[in-house]
């Protein structure tokens, strides 16, 4: 009979024996070593009846097609740019991915997308060479314009995305900012500067505190606290329907994530239509 000797959420180091048995099985971040099923990253161990898991606490970002990512223009081509997203490899977004809009030969390409420049894009193919290509054309995806960029863990992003998205709108609402959060990790927060600096430390915290339970409810008291009024979590539940960016790439629910933990995917849509008729108003 299969024996797993380690408990759900358990810290645990590369090697370390998590269960013995042919009963029990193997998935994410473990290994089958003879009889026994162990430990190939350092993370917090997932049991899902005889199913051993591990959720990293560290590692870059893996790139994967489909997801959708925030990065950041560090060179252009003839062809195009290329792009940094906070992984050992870089990204290439073509003329052709770029804009809906027709791209002159030999035009200035800088007017359209200059270095240092933030961009959201979808991953559309990763070559077994992890060449990564991604796309601007769908709803949702941009240029960030102001603002300010974060850095999270990339494995702690389901859980400062939340349930359905309900953490990062929870902070969204509470400090009225615009947030977007890549699957690569990096976070974009808009609004008045000292709201920016309190969603800032409650996504800071969700990141510090996203092995533990009871998160939602200390993100809730710690906004509370900053901000002196009462959450209505009732508020910030996530609408469930359907949205345009979905056949675009934008992973949300349980379409998105490869492991128990990664389940959820949160897109600022609502705001980027918002700005879309401020553009045609003007």
């Amino acid at each position: 009979m299969g024996e797993i000797k380690i408990k759900e959420k358990e810290v645990v180091v590369p090697g370390e024996v998590l269960a013995t048995g042919m009963d029990c099985l193997p998935s994410y971040g473990t290994y089958r070593m003879g009889d026994d099923i162990r430990a190939a990253k350092l993370g917090l161990v997932r049991i899902e009846g005889k199913v051993v898991k591990i959720t990293p606490l560290s590692g870059r970002y893996l790139p994967k097609r489909g997801d959708t990512i925030i990065a950041n223009v560090y060179d252009i081509i003839m062809s195009g740019w290329l792009l940094k997203f906070n992984s050992a490899y870089h990204a290439m977004l073509s003329m052709k991915e770029a804009t809906s809009r027709f791209i002159q030969k030999g035009a200035d390409l800088t007017r359209i997308y200059a270095l240092g420049d933030y961009v959201v894009c979808s991953i559309t193919n990763v070559t077994s060479q992890k060449l990564v290509d991604v796309t601007m054309r769908g709803p949702g995806f941009r240029k960030l314009e102001g603002g300010r960029i974060i850095e999270v863990n990339t494995n702690k992003v389901p859980r400062v995305i939340g349930k359905e998205g309900s953490m990062v709108g929870m902070i969204k609402n509470a400090t009225n900012c615009r947030i977007t959060v890549g699957q690569n990790g990096i976070v974009w927060i808009q609004g008045e500067p000292e709201m920016e600096n309190i969603a800032i430390d409650a996504i800071k915290k969700a990141e510090a505190e996203a092995h533990t339970d009871g998160l939602t409810d200390r993100i809730k008291e710690f906004l509370e606290k900053k901000l002196g009024k009462k959450i209505d979590l009732r508020e910030h539940a996530p609408e469930r329907r359907e949205s345009p960016s979905q056949e675009h790439g934008f992973r949300n629910e349980d379409q998105g994530f490869r492991n128990q933990d990664n389940q959820d995917q949160y897109n600022d849509q609502d705001d980027d239509q918002q700005d879309d008729q401020n553009q045609q108003s003007d």
